[in-house]
């Protein structure tokens, strides 16, 4: 293509502002949505992995092989290839498959799979002594999961969830190939494809700042639940 083809270059913000920042709340809207629906459905999952494992609060052999054999097949799922999968899912609930309300669809099922390791692993490092020192007391398995289990790993929750944070932005970003919208978007169909680069550096520098502040969010959070 010669240079007098190509479109002009540059981000101009009477035409790419307005664009940025409905991109972001698009974005925003799919990141938070996931980890509110994921998020829950992750910490639910984690902890009946946790508690039907052997030696575990609630242990059942045949309820964790169930609940692991899923986690295990969906989790290395490549999450472009789910999003497919879960069209038709998505098209029962909501009408359609496009959209940035349909990508929370995928997303919050492929977060639910990712959350509920990152919680059984972080539940797993709590000192047993601690547990059995609880039940000695006379305390419910129900009491020590929501009192004990949940505060004493809360810190390192709080990481984990950052963590997940920042897969769900990169997630949010894939999405945008299949009209999802967002970020992802705003750059493939304002930079990528109009070869207008300075669109696509404004937005990864907005996506690092996005990151950056959730990150420091975790961290601080996690500082002062963490206990030493």
């Amino acid at each position: 293509m010669s240079a007098a083809l190509l479109p002009a270059a540059g981000f101009e913000w009477d035409l790419h502002g307005p664009k940025l920042v409905e991109s972001l709340g698009q974005t925003l809207y799919m990141v938070g949505a996931t980890l509110l629906i994921g998020g829950a459905l992750g910490l639910v999952l984690g902890l009946a992995l946790y508690t039907t494992r052997r030696g575990g609060l609630l242990a059942h052999r045949g309820v964790f092989f169930a609940l692991n054999l899923v986690v295990n097949v969906f989790r290395p799922i490549p999450f472009l290839i789910l999003l497919m999968i879960i069209a038709p899912v998505t098209v029962t609930l909501l009408g359609t498959r496009l959209g940035s309300s349909a990508m929370v669809v995928a997303m919050s099922f492929a977060a639910t799979f990712g959350v509920s390791r990152i919680v059984e692993q972080n539940l797993v490092a709590i000192d047993p002594g601690v547990i059995e020192a609880a039940r000695a007391t006379g305390a419910s398995r129900w009491r020590i999961i929501t009192t004990l289990v949940v505060p004493e790993a809360l810190g390192p929750l709080i990481l984990g969830y950052t963590f997940v944070f920042v897969a769900v932005v990169d997630m949010s970003a894939l999405a945008s190939i299949i009209d999802g919208g967002g970020l992802g978007a705003f750059a493939l169909d304002y930079g990528y494809k109009r070869w207008n680069f300075a669109v696509v550096w404004i937005t990864v520098v907005v996506i690092i700042v996005l990151v950056q502040v959730a990150q420091a969010l975790g961290n601080r959070l996690s500082r002062r639940y963490l206990r030493r």
